[in-house]
């Protein structure tokens, strides 16, 4: 077996508002960690074969629990704070 990059680099693409984007391969997790680490987090609260509830606020106090969690990769701030700070910098920015 190889080193599993037999496909090559991951892939980019033009999303026609000037950034571009990353397209990993199919059953390449080693591509997207913070995808693999977020499936991983919400595994937590929802294991593999359990059925999914149609209870929406039990879903959303999973979606807020998992947003004010702080993550390494953030530098130890949560997505929520993340977010907000994106969003006020542009606000900034067009006014």
């Amino acid at each position: 077996m190889g080193s599993g990059h037999r496909d090559g680099p991951p892939r980019t693409t033009d999303r026609g508002h000037g950034s571009a984007g990353v397209l990993a391969h199919p059953h390449s997790p080693w591509e997207r960690p913070s995808n693999e680490n977020t499936n991983g987090l919400i595994r937590e609260y929802l294991p593999k074969g359990i059925e999914l509830t149609s209870h929406q606020p039990y879903l959303d106090s999973i979606a807020d629990e998992l947003n004010d969690r702080p993550r390494a990769v953030l530098g130890f701030l949560t997505p929520r704070e993340v977010f907000t700070k994106l969003l006020n910098d542009n606000v900034a920015k067009t006014a």
